[in-house]
């Protein structure tokens, strides 16, 4: 165990300790985690950061530039080719902005 680290607690009374500001309970993140599709494919903060800006389709992910997808907390260089992979399986890429 980290000496930095707090205890917490979640609503739903699950416990567990972070070494950040970041109140989400990875016991609750693990159960709201999609089973298929695309998101499924993806680390709890990179869906979690698509989905705060409201992407939960490739059609939607498609309006945006692979750059401003990575501007987006918990999206890293990691996430891009699974994004390249379920924007490709939709027929879809990247939008190409100028």
């Amino acid at each position: 165990m980290k000496a930095d680290t707090t205890l917490r607690t979640c609503e739903q009374g699950h416990e567990y300790r972070k070494s950040s500001d970041c109140p989400t309970c990875p016991v609750c993140e693990g159960a709201s985690k999609p089973e298929t599709g695309w998101l499924s494919r993806l680390s709890s903060p990179a869906r979690n950061a698509l989905e705060h800006v409201g992407i939960t389709t490739t059609e939607q992910l498609s309006a945006y530039s692979e750059k401003e997808i990575l501007k987006l907390h918990g999206i890293g260089p990691a996430s891009l080719p699974k994004l390249r992979e379920a924007l490709q399986d939709s027929g879809l890429a990247f939008h190409k902005k100028s």
